[in-house]
């Protein structure tokens, strides 16, 4: 189900003083965003926020840079942020929200910026049919984009509920050069206490279907 309209989403998020709203113009500019240079992770589809607001206000010395497409869904994500900082008494120093084009993520990134040590892509829509495969965030040209924004060792965590995907994805890591350093396909069978559960995954195992992760590093 698609979410609706959200009227208020765009002029909250441009009165917001962690949303970059043109990301092509912080090219090589992206670490002083934040308060402190620390380590730098990258949420691809933020959705709702559920897995930032947790991720972040749990590890105040990481920051964290969220993006999605759809300036509705990071205005719920802000108002979801908004409220776990405030819940935990906490200022919103180490996170930073920006919409954009993920299948054109170099736009925003200057060459060889290499800034992040870790990209998390949760529960990306599996593009299924052959044709629109290459829309997917773990696709080959996608992969060799991210090579780009990445610090050596660093590396991708991927989570999914569908299984064509995920072994299709295995491939596409280790044709890209990655190396797979931990894999399951029924994470929550498995003693991984970093997991952070997004709304998504909720739903999924809810449904009785397993929740497949990765760890691929560059």
């Amino acid at each position: 189900m698609r979410m609706r309209n959200k009227p208020w989403a765009k002029p909250e998020l441009e009165a917001c003083a962690y949303f970059v709203g043109d990301p092509v113009g912080m090219k090589g500019k992206w670490l002083s965003c934040f308060k402190k240079e620390q380590p730098l992770y990258i949420e691809l589809g933020c959705g709702k926020g559920v897995f930032a607001a947790e991720s972040a206000t749990k590890n105040p010395d990481i920051n964290y840079l969220a993006m999605d497409i759809e300036y509705k869904m990071l205005g719920v994500a802000r108002r979801k942020i908004a409220a776990m900082y405030e819940e935990k008494g906490m200022k919103e120093d180490n996170i930073i929200l920006t919409a954009c084009n993920i299948e054109k993520i170099s736009e925003i990134f200057a060459p060889d910026e290499r800034i992040a040590d870790r990209i998390y892509i949760n529960f990306c829509n599996p593009w299924p049919r052959k044709k629109h495969k290459k829309h997917r965030l773990t696709h080959p040209r996608q992969l060799e984009q991210y090579k780009n924004i990445l610090k050596p060792d660093a590396q991708i965590h991927f989570k999914t509920d569908d299984d064509e995907l995920f072994e299709e994805s295995v491939e596409y890591f280790k044709e890209c050069g990655f190396t797979v350093k931990y894999i399951t396909r029924d994470l929550h069978k498995e003693d991984y206490p970093e997991n952070v559960v997004t709304e998504h995954e909720k739903m999924f195992s809810d449904e009785g279907i397993p929740i497949k992760f990765l760890i691929a590093e560059l």
